[in-house]
């Protein structure tokens, strides 16, 4: 690779510090790549955004990721179904029946939102005294608000790629503007702030204890009324338990939520640890929620990507040279020192980063997911670096799934926040966690082809593993793997990365 082809992937990452003149220079290319007809127009129906254009493209396929939705007070006076429809006019949309009817749902959703007056909820700051904690249990036996009062949200179920998201995001920038209190949230990232904010209602309460739930329950609604949370799953106990009251409580202060999930709730925390305290949490959310699937009929996950050079294997010289050489084109700007073992602080502990410069970072595999790290330490890390190099990936075996169950932590984070990544490693990346394929037993379950088929991953790309049981960790495992695909994708490289 000549070192010249490296300067469209270091683009994204130096946008932000980018001299005048520099500006200029790129703007002038991307004028001369629009007038040459490779990208005219762009299409997303889905959190994937890919989709076939060859009336603009001169016959090429082209597939184009998370077209930004305009924001709040771009689209403050318009409703959700007139903003899709307004999309689907310009070209920006395809029609799809699906997406429309759901559409619809949100539509009756921000209708009724228009119409809903949230009760007024004070602070009540949480002390260790006998009156305090006897006060929060007056107000977690007393609703604020009647439950038949507050709108009904909605549960939107389906598979990856069939435009969830995408939808979620239009109608959380279509809300009213006078709905100031309003969040939108991966759920990954929301239960991490409410264990903290548990944590902290904990020690507040002391040692004679008290019932912390009620009052982050109360702070959150203070804070949002309106509550979107994207991804939605359980597959954690400590979450579990969690959710089962606080739903409750959030709902009783007047809490409306639209949840997007690849699950139905019924199938949510399957086969956990005591799933039978979470079942109340599930019969709430299809009560107070209406309960709907995306069965669109495009699967944009299935249409071809072309694929960019961001992943190497195996691990040989040739190889890491040609992976160091890419970091140093990445790093070598004057205005962005290399830093090593640059600290970062996550819930009062420290993460090493061995080498980094403001808005890139590298790491070695076992820096990375050898140690005790929590998607919390991988959240911090990508929300700090929009380019990530990893180098060393080993092919894992049973005994490391620990670190495999890290890794996967860690792809889901990057591409949560759209991290360009680079990865040398033992095996191609997306058979990390496969078993030998010669070796006896090594075949597909039915069950693993199924959450294949559905992610529209093929055997032959990503092999078999029993590495991992159950439906939650074969989901996430075979999940990871479409991640994978698609962040080594030419569309990802181009656009990902900014910060």
């Amino acid at each position: 690779m000549r070192f010249s082809s490296l300067r469209p992937y270091a683009t994204a990452s130096m946008q932000r510090r980018t001299s005048a003149g520099l500006v200029r220079h790129h703007r002038a290319i991307v004028r001369g790549v629009a007038r040459s007809g490779v990208v005219q127009r762009c299409r997303y129906n889905s959190s994937l955004s890919l989709q076939r254009d060859k009336q603009y493209s001169g016959g090429r396929e082209l597939h184009v990721r998370d077209v930004p939705l305009p924001s709040s007070s771009q689209v403050a006076q318009v409703s959700p179904l007139q903003q899709y429809y307004k999309l689907v006019e310009s070209g920006t949309l395809r029609t799809d029946d699906h997406q429309e009817r759901i559409i619809k749902k949100l539509q009756r959703l921000h209708n009724d939102l228009v119409r809903y007056e949230p009760p007024n909820i004070s602070h009540t700051p949480a002390s260790n005294s006998l009156i305090s904690r006897l006060f929060t249990r007056q107000l977690g036996a007393s609703p604020v608000v009647s439950v038949e009062n507050v709108p009904k949200g909605l549960y939107l179920y389906g598979d990856v790629g069939t435009g969830k998201t995408m939808l979620m995001d239009l109608f959380y920038n279509t809300l009213p503007p006078h709905i100031k209190r309003k969040r939108r949230v991966h759920f990954h990232a929301f239960m991490i702030d409410v264990h903290k904010r548990v944590h902290a209602m904990k020690a507040k309460l002391g040692a004679r204890g008290g019932d912390p739930i009620e009052p982050v329950a109360r702070d959150l609604a203070q804070e949002a009324y309106v509550l979107c949370f994207d991804e939605f799953q359980v597959t954690d106990i400590a979450d579990a338990m969690v959710l089962r009251q606080l739903f409750e409580k959030l709902i009783h202060y007047g809490v409306v939520c639209v949840i997007t999930s690849n699950r139905h709730p019924d199938e949510l925390y399957k086969n956990g640890i005591q799933r039978q305290s979470f079942i109340p949490c599930i019969e709430l959310l299809k009560e107070r929620l209406e309960v709907t699937d995306l069965d669109s009929g495009t699967d944009y996950r299935r249409i071809p990507r072309t694929l960019s050079h961001v992943y190497y294997d195996p691990i040989t010289p040739e190889n890491r040279a040609e992976f160091d050489k890419i970091f140093k084109a990445f790093t070598s700007h004057a205005d962005e020192p290399l830093v090593r073992n640059r600290k970062l602080h996550v819930w009062g502990r420290e993460i090493l980063v061995p080498e980094s410069t403001d808005s890139v970072a590298k790491f070695n595999f076992l820096d990375l997911c050898g140690k005790p790290m929590s998607a919390a330490d991988y959240i911090e890390i990508t929300k700090n670096f929009g380019t990530i190099f990893v180098t060393d990936v080993p092919k894992m075996s049973l005994s490391q799934k620990d670190m495999a169950r890290r890794f996967i932590t860690f792809i889901d984070a990057c591409y949560e926040s759209k991290t360009k990544l680079f990865v040398l490693s033992e095996a191609p990346i997306y058979q990390i966690f496969s078993d030998d394929p010669n070796a006896k037993g090594s075949e597909i379950s039915d069950h693993m082809r199924s959450v294949m088929d559905d992610l529209g991953l093929s055997s032959d790309i990503i092999g078999t593993s029993s590495m991992f049981t159950g439906d939650e960790e074969l989901f996430a495992f075979a999940r990871c793997c479409s991640r994978l695909v698609q962040m080594g994708s030419k569309e990802w490289a181009e656009t990902a990365g900014a910060r």
